[in-house]
């Protein structure tokens, strides 16, 4: 039944937050200004991914037999893992990042950082960046399906909350995959379906997941501050500095507003999977 269930959250965080994405597109959010439709996405993510981490994921991890001392240390390491991650891929693509323009891509997300290049390149940017974005979406997704499967294994409430906030943070990251895809390919629908079937991944890690963590039960605290890391990480210098910028009274009131609808989604969830 719990691997019915991650399979079940894998898939509708992955492709769910793949068509939302091209949907929000379709209604003139996605465009390539910097519009309000992305920010307020950007901020709801990263409220619900720090709610998540924070007064979720961490807590049920120190419920465990597992040290303080020790969680920590895994905490840091992995916000740390993460940090040469996204050095790494900026070092790979280093060549599109010297062509991108200053401000912000609608999405967040280390692997999604050279589509920015391609963002502002010419009609004629080569048609092999299109497959370097599904790749780095690729293995982000599967990522992304073992850490909900490892808050499932955890308790059935986490797994929700955690699937919630992934389609949440992906859904901008989509947009910018779908904006690098249809300038490296004419047909929309094409791009759509590529973009989904990288989502899907996130159902094969989520599977592989469950196993994974099934067989090492006592590394379940562990897995579940590798997840928090993952979230921490991804909102404390991805999304929130996309937002660190001059904005009038109003903007930034609705910034704080959207941010704290994240953390409002994620409370609720928790309290409906809690009563159910």
């Amino acid at each position: 039944m719990t691997l019915i269930a991650i399979i079940l959250a894998t898939l509708a965080a992955g492709i769910g937050s793949v068509w939302l994405a091209a949907l929000l597109m379709r209604l003139g959010l996605g465009g390539r200004s910097d519009s309000v439709g992305p920010q307020h996405l950007l901020s709801l993510a990263a409220g619900a991914l720090l709610a998540t981490a924070f007064m979720h994921l961490l807590p049920e991890a120190f419920e465990s037999q597992a040290g303080a001392h020790d969680l920590f240390a895994t905490l840091l390491i992995g916000v740390v893992f993460f940090f040469l991650l996204d050095k790494a891929e900026l070092w790979h693509h280093g060549h599109e990042h010297s062509h991108a323009a200053p401000e912000p891509a609608p999405h967040g997300h280390a692997e999604h950082e050279h589509g920015h290049g391609h963002h502002h390149h010419d009609h004629g940017a080569p048609r092999t960046g299109g497959w370097a974005v599904l790749t780095g979406d690729s293995v982000h997704c599967f990522g992304d399906g073992i850490l909900i499967a490892s808050a499932f294994m955890a308790d059935i409430r986490l797994g929700m909350i955690a699937a919630v906030s992934v389609l949440a943070h992906e859904v901008p990251h989509h947009m910018g995959d779908l904006v690098v895809l249809r300038q490296t390919s004419p047909n929309r629908r094409m791009a759509l379906v590529k973009v989904s079937l990288a989502g899907a991944v996130t159902a094969l890690g989520g599977i592989v997941g469950y196993y994974l963590v099934g067989q090492l039960q006592d590394l379940l605290p562990y897995f579940l501050a590798v997840a928090s890391s993952s979230f921490i990480y991804v909102a404390l210098a991805d999304l929130i500095p996309q937002l660190q910028k001059r904005l009038s009274a109003r903007e930034t009131v609705a910034q704080i507003a959207w941010l704290i609808a994240g953390m409002v989604i994620v409370t609720l969830v928790s309290g409906a999977a809690h009563a159910h």
